[in-house]
């Protein structure tokens, strides 16, 4: 079963520093782009951050740049995403994506194919 399972959400206080880590089974998944989205309660879901296949670039939303960095290990099949002075605005559910369709990463949610189950990042004020 291909499926990819997100850890290290929790609750932070403003400031603060969390990991999030993507593990890929299944498949391998170090030929395709990778990406984490987020959805905060009420809202749609939107990109956070973007990584190519093999890690060369890498894309941020706006909000994010300078304070979050995405990383790939293909040879342990797992993303990461290093998230730095954490905002209440950061509050949302994590979810990491693949696009098995092609190495470049789009910011587009529809076109990834595989999703993982989420994971809850909390920041408080």
């Amino acid at each position: 079963q291909v499926q990819l399972v997100e850890s290290g959400g929790g609750l932070v206080q403003a400031g603060g520093s969390l990991r999030l880590s993507c593990a890929g089974s299944g498949r391998s998944f170090s030929s395709v782009a990778m990406a984490w989205f987020r959805q905060a309660p009420g809202k749609e879901r939107e990109f956070v951050a973007a990584i190519t296949w093999n890690g060369g670039r890498t894309y941020y939303r706006d909000s994010v740049k300078g304070r979050f960095t995405i990383a790939r290990d293909n040879a342990k099949n797992t993303v990461y995403l290093q998230m730095n002075s954490l905002k209440p605005e950061d509050t949302a559910v994590y979810y990491c994506a693949a696009d098995i369709g092609r190495p470049i990463p789009s910011m587009t949610a529809a076109l990834y194919d595989i999703w993982g189950q989420g994971t809850q990042v909390t920041v408080s004020s």
